[in-house]
């Protein structure tokens, strides 16, 4: 089967979304990282729009980015303006790109109500820069902005966009699906309707308002498009873009398009988790294909079956993308969770001693802990289980004020006592909140006989109440989250008192820390 060309606007319209501000070397890095996934074209920005992206292309022009194509995006020429004189046309060719992207309009009702020009007029704003652009040596894209409302409201205009902008030698056309407001079935039978009159390549740029916005670009390729646009992890304006890294493996593995290398696409999770870490977003946990929950299992007839077959419950081996199957502990567990979860620890558990453990997990969620988001917690169960295993430490008290002083204002002490080997550590700690001092007296009293926690740090604290009809006498429930480096993970507490359930939660990090990382120290075992 033909290839599909992957078009990323990333750096582009992805940052049109709320909350993403890329810098330059943000900008330069995911460029780099797309190309070597194998990326064909990859936008980097509209250069007469803003300095950021006039200094990103300068600098993406020294870098090399191997087979990848760079882009640079731009509308046509003004209205009542030679190319030569327009600025918008100039900054496109200064950024030196060996592909520019133009877009136009194709829908009527903008033409006269936001470019305020007549239907000739703006044929011959796509016609002259298209034409413009092609004799200075660039593959020149034309994205039809609004073409699916223009092709309902007046399909000859809107056909008539393109076949100025192919005549003037453009390479692609783009039918772009801007209000993200159609159905696959009606994005479908529209570029079928396109392709039987139009012979240049055409591609697909598709706005997710509708929740459709995957499903229309796929729909697009069997229609005839053999380009599809879209943005990692489907960041965009309003609700966002056609996620392109779902796409590409839609069409990889289920449909049969050549999209990218397999070694490549192997290189898909990681790619989508980099681009959400570069923009500081949580990467979405249940991402298709990418989410760390995509091939999380948790209910204990899954498991059972999955110990038998994998494809069992599961559309195609996480591997393809590299990602991986897992195994969710909770109160609808079966033994076949536990036994899962350990032989990824490479423990080999007997079923009597996974009952036993799947038996504690129950109980424990009865009194309110949850160990779907705290696996840590479950898996330093099983870590307790091997043989020879001996608890780094051991609390022997703590204690944690909180007061508010008229010179020094709010203010929160706590000392702990663990034993560690055969040593009794006391320490004592401020901190701005209980549990921050808590945190910090705990990793005092360890950090000589494991200085390997200097490396550890808090990242997330969440309190859940679990029966608000208790008023202020409910059960608390404490999630951390902790990261060393590159790993990360979360334990859980619960108690009626906060401060116990904390110091749970606490510990328990600890501890996993250094049966996960190494002890690195005299007092572990």
């Amino acid at each position: 089967m033909s290839k599909v060309l992957l078009y990323d606007t990333t750096l582009r319209d992805g940052t049109q979304r709320e909350d993403i501000s890329l810098s330059v070397d943000d900008k330069l890095a995911i460029a780099r990282r797309l190309a070597d996934f194998g990326v064909q074209y990859i936008e980097g920005g509209w250069p007469g729009s803003n300095p950021k992206d006039a200094e990103f292309f300068s600098r993406a022009a020294k870098m090399g980015l191997g087979a990848a194509k760079l882009a640079a995006f731009g509308s046509t020429r003004r209205k009542d303006m030679a190319c030569e004189q327009d600025g918008n046309l100039q900054a496109l060719l200064d950024a030196q790109t060996p592909v520019v992207t133009v877009v136009g309009k194709s829908w009527d009702y903008h033409v006269s109500h936001v470019l305020s020009a007549t239907p000739e007029e703006n044929l011959a704003m796509i016609r002259d820069s298209v034409a413009y652009l092609k004799a200075r040596g660039r593959e020149v894209v034309f994205d039809a902005e609004h073409f699916f409302d223009g092709f309902l409201a007046n399909r000859d205009y809107a056909l008539a966009t393109l076949e100025a902008a192919a005549g003037a030698g453009a390479d692609w056309l783009v039918l772009c699906e801007t209000n993200g407001g159609k159905l696959p079935w009606e994005v479908e039978e529209m570029v079928r309707e396109v392709a039987s009159r139009i012979g240049t390549p055409l591609g697909i740029h598709c706005h997710n308002d509708s929740g459709c916005a995957v499903a229309n670009s796929l729909a697009a390729v069997r229609g005839g498009c053999r380009q599809v646009q879209g943005t990692i992890n489907g960041y965009g304006e309003r609700v966002g873009n056609a996620n392109l890294v779902t796409i590409l493996a839609d069409l990889q593995l289920k449909m049969g398009f050549e999209v990218v290398a397999p070694e490549h696409l192997r290189d898909l999770t990681p790619l989508s988790r980099f681009v959400s870490e570069v923009a500081n977003l949580k990467h979405d946990d249940h991402a298709p294909y990418t989410g760390h929950s995509a091939f999380a299992h948790k209910g204990g007839i899954h498991v059972a079956a999955m110990l038998k077959a994998a494809d069992t419950y599961q559309h195609i081996d996480p591997a393809l993308v590299g990602n991986a199957m897992r195994s969710v502990v909770s109160e609808l567990s079966g033994r076949g969770n536990i036994l899962f979860q350990a032989q990824a620890m490479g423990l080999d558990l007997d079923n009597e001693t996974a009952q036993r453990v799947l038996s504690h997990i129950k109980h424990l969620e009865h009194e309110g802990y949850t160990f779907d988001a705290a696996e840590a917690s479950v898996e330093l169960m099983l870590h307790r289980l091997r043989p020879g295993y001996v608890q780094p430490f051991e609390l022997v008290d703590y204690f944690v004020i909180t007061e508010r002083r008229h010179s020094r204002g709010l203010l929160a002490e706590a000392t702990v006592k663990v034993k560690v080997g055969n040593e009794v550590k006391f320490t004592a700690a401020e901190g701005n909140g209980p549990v921050n001092a808590l945190s910090t007296a705990l990793k005092s009293a360890l950090l000589d006989a494991y200085p390997i926690l200097r490396t550890v740090r808090l990242t997330d604290y969440k309190v859940r109440i679990l029966d608000s009809a208790s008023g202020t006498a409910a059960a608390i429930r404490v999630l951390i989250d902790f990261q060393s480096g590159s790993e990360s993970w979360t334990t859980v507490g619960a108690s009626p008192n906060i401060i116990e359930a904390s110091w749970r939660a606490l510990s328990d990090s600890m501890e996993y820390a250094l049966a996960r990382l190494g002890s690195e120290g005299a007092g572990g075992a």
